[in-house]
């Protein structure tokens, strides 16, 4: 039964976090964030998406910018709308699952400097896998928002994704998520679902995130709101469509007149989609055409976004662009060989890398990834589905999978990476530095070296500016004295004198 009643839609727009991860590989920049920041902040939005998936690896590997500094300053530009991340549960931001003491310290520093709101997914909805987040979130006061990380395939089921929803409200979500990171929901099914979750959890808020990649996004938010849906998440225009999300602007006006009318005004954006339309000609050497474009294949290999625009730079650099279909048919092989893991970070780069791996070495598991051999370790959690036996030998020659939670099998983290993160750069006593370092090993040192580069850059330039100043102030006040004392005229420096004398006084 469609609903009638008045029900206004939450927007929650996302151009700041997956909007660019899924058209432009994580790649904006905060010189191109700050200006927009305190007029998003008045549009309305139930919250903004900011910071979380790959926000914190791209902004040291690529950008060469704090991530804890990012979260900051949009926090101080953004007072009165909730911000929100994504957290990859164990993994947190990273690609495997960490000790528990990284996960309270991320969630913990995070809350500090402003984050409202966490999303909390595991790419194999093994709750195991969420629950140290849940108690690290509900212990700073935040919201826990649980997600149900949605696919397809004969082990993926309405009564299951509803049974989940149950064990997630368990834990302590505070709402819940269906995350449909491929954009393969059908009007019909997040229908169901959503009513679903509905009638088994009537006080329940419920949030749809789907990407526009099979073109069904827009009518599958109006299904999910009609069955009762509370937000959608949306791009702004510029950063959507194509392998990232419905936009902002068109699903806003999608829902002006009905029921569920947002309350925002459509005029009142015009200014932002302006500026993001500019924006994005900066930017026109990383965004790819193809991620663009609406593909319906997206419901026969299930890419996500994401993956999917990496997956062609990963063709381009290898010079294999040519054999990009080769390997979309080759994700669902190896999906169902793996037990049909939803395709969401990190398991949509272990099967499209595996994928990628039995193409262009000629043979199907000729080269099995060590991520792989993990995943059926059982060191990524549970398998939804039973995996090929044939594939599971290949791998782990004999060797029996674990059966307790991942993390119960490492040691705490931090403090043993204190001594060699802060013989690395990391700042003595520093826990957004220790926490970084931990998460990513390998990439936080250069960080850290630009870093301090850029600092002593800086601080030399402070000093060489007092100094100009001082000296400038000088001849000003020395012409003033002598113009007082009727000695001389008082006449300004010359530049070309003043750059004389700096240039004597080693400061040029």
């Amino acid at each position: 039964m469609i609903q009638q009643t008045r029900h206004p839609i939450g927007i929650t727009d996302v151009t700041l976090r997956d909007g660019h991860q899924s058209l432009m590989a994580t790649r904006l920049r905060m010189e191109h964030i700050l200006p927009v920041l305190e007029k998003m902040d008045k549009v309305g939005f139930h919250s903004l998406e900011v910071w979380g998936g790959a926000t914190f690896d791209s902004c040291m590997r690529f950008l060469n910018e704090d991530p804890w500094e990012r979260l900051r300053i949009i926090r101080k530009h953004c007072p009165n709308t909730k911000l929100q991340m994504l957290l990859r549960g164990q993994n947190v931001v990273g690609y495997r699952n960490y000790a528990d003491d990284v996960v309270d310290a991320f969630v913990e520093k995070g809350s500090e400097y402003g984050m409202d709101i966490w999303r909390i997914f595991d790419a194999l909805n093994d709750t195991r896998n969420m629950r140290r987040s849940f108690l690290a979130v509900k212990k700073a006061g935040k919201h826990a928002q649980g997600t149900i990380s949605y696919t397809t395939s004969p082990v993926h089921t309405i009564e299951k994704f509803t049974a989940l929803a149950r064990e997630l409200a368990d834990l302590g979500s505070d709402s819940i998520c269906i995350k449909d990171m491929a954009g393969q929901i059908f009007p019909r099914d997040v229908f169901d679902l959503v009513k679903a979750i509905k009638d088994a959890l009537p006080d329940m808020p419920v949030q749809i995130h789907s990407h526009s990649f099979s073109g069904m996004a827009p009518v599958a938010y109006y299904a999910a709101a009609e069955a009762g849906a509370d937000v959608v998440d949306c791009s702004f225009s510029a950063l959507g469509w194509g392998t990232s999300l419905p936009p902002t602007e068109s699903i806003i006006g999608a829902f002006k007149g009905t029921p569920f009318d947002t309350g925002i005004d459509i005029a009142g954006l015009q200014e932002l989609t302006d500026y993001f339309d500019d924006m994005v000609i900066e930017y026109k050497d990383i965004i790819q055409a193809k991620s663009l474009r609406i593909d319906p294949r997206i419901l026969m290999h299930q890419i996500p976004g994401g993956m999917f625009s990496n997956m062609l730079s990963q063709l381009k650099e290898m010079g294999a662009s040519d054999r990009l279909d080769e390997v979309l048919k080759e994700v669902p092989r190896v999906r169902e060989d793996l037990g049909y893991p939803p395709l969401v970070t990190p398991t949509s780069q272990i099967v499209g890398t595996q994928a990628t791996m039995n193409i262009i070495m000629g043979g199907r598991y000729k080269n099995i990834i060590k991520e792989v051999v993990n995943y059926l370790k059982g060191m990524y959690g549970r398998p939804p589905g039973e995996v090929n036996p044939e594939v599971l030998e290949l791998a782990l020659k004999g060797e029996k999978p674990i059966d307790c939670r991942p993390a119960d099998m490492i040691e705490p983290e931090l403090e043993k990476n204190r001594a060699e993160a802060e013989a690395k750069g990391a700042r003595p006593g520093d826990m957004d530095d220790l926490i970084a370092y931990t998460l990513f090993p390998q990439v936080a040192p250069d960080f850290f070296k630009k870093r301090e580069q850029q600092s002593k850059e800086a601080e030399h330039a402070q000093v060489v500016a007092a100094a100009v100043g001082a000296y400038q102030n000088a001849l000003h006040k020395s012409a003033a004295r002598r113009a007082a004392n009727g000695t001389a005229a008082a006449v300004a420096a010359s530049p070309w004198a003043t750059a004389g004398r700096m240039q004597n006084m080693g400061m040029a």
